[in-house]
């Protein structure tokens, strides 16, 4: 039987500005084009895992304004549960500005909104609901006392927790202890160890660091090159794939989905980091985040492809 997933995270609509390359500091370019695309961390994981065929439900908060209604609706229309995302009058919806250049790098503004409103007291008036939940997912652009305090309550019930720890920031040694998969990409493990990663030998001692506080497993994601497996009985670089890139806006987040559907389908820690790979590539290759996360199928038909390839 499938495990159910919770995303309790962030969800923004993203303003989307594609130019050939990024302004420097005091200068105007013309851009080629603006979108808007539904978006923040907690919103991508949801959707991504949704389109996976996971039962899923996303634990949140939206402002009283279009964007927030947006987002619910892209939610529903993915197959999530939005039950658990809570309309604040008080406060805008989340909103990120991304800049995306020609080789389909990013960079992105947030302003938190709503997000930024998620409570201790939230995550208690939800918690029964969420408890019917097995695997957790979490993100960073909520506030990170509500992050801990989640955790640390979810933990008690003997729940999974996988952790993104994006963007960047260091953490108190306290939730280390609870969390079950840690999958920072190198800037953000450089940020957590003081490790920069230019060798193998450097992710084993990141990973190691963090395993030593009281983290089970590190996934380290190393973008098209694939991802370290960091355990207690592996240390492995698990190849990725290779696609013809357009945004990468959204791919961490794809492939933290990918990585809990696996596991939530019973697979073993290698099938699910190769199948988070593979969940990550292809979202790199449409423009947005949701709008560009892949299905079941599409996933399932480009591993059978590489095998062949192979």
């Amino acid at each position: 039987m499938m495990k159910k997933i919770c995303v309790v995270g962030s969800l923004n609509m993203d303003l989307v500005v594609i130019a050939d390359r990024f302004p420097q500091p005091g200068e105007t370019l013309s851009g080629k084009e603006f979108h808007t695309f539904p978006g923040g961390k907690g919103g991508n994981q949801a959707v991504a895992a949704g389109r996976l065929q996971a039962d899923v439900r996303m634990v949140g908060k939206v402002g009283d304004d279009i964007y927030g209604k947006q987002l619910i609706l892209n939610l529903q229309k993915n197959g999530v549960k939005a039950d658990g995302v809570f309309v604040d009058s008080g406060v805008s919806t989340g909103i990120a500005v991304i800049e995306v250049d020609g080789a389909g790098e990013n960079q992105i503004v947030i302003v938190a909104g709503a997000n930024g409103k998620l409570d201790s007291r939230f995550i208690d008036e939800q918690f029964d609901a969420m408890l019917e939940y097995d695997i957790f997912l979490f993100q960073l652009e909520i506030p990170l006392e509500t992050v801990v305090y989640a955790i640390k309550k979810l933990k008690e019930y003997g729940k999974t927790i996988i952790l993104d720890p994006a963007p960047a920031r260091l953490l108190p040694d306290e939730i280390f202890n609870y969390l079950d998969y840690i999958t920072p990409n190198e800037m953000e493990i450089t940020m957590l160890t003081g490790k920069k990663i230019r060798t193998a030998d450097d992710a084993r001692e990141a990973g190691d660091w963090l395993r030593r506080k009281g983290v089970g497993t590190v996934i380290l994601k190393m973008g098209k090159n694939g991802a370290y497996l960091i355990s207690d009985q592996e240390f492995s670089l698990i190849p990725g794939f290779t696609v013809n890139a357009i945004d990468t806006t959204g791919a961490g987040d794809s492939f933290n989905a990918g990585f809990g559907v696996s596991l939530a389908r019973g697979n073993g820690l290698w099938e699910s980091v190769r199948f988070a790979n593979a969940v990550g590539a292809l979202s790199t290759t449409a423009k947005g985040a949701q709008n560009a996360m892949p299905d079941w199928e599409q996933v399932m038909s480009f591993i059978n492809a590489e095998v062949t390839r192979r």
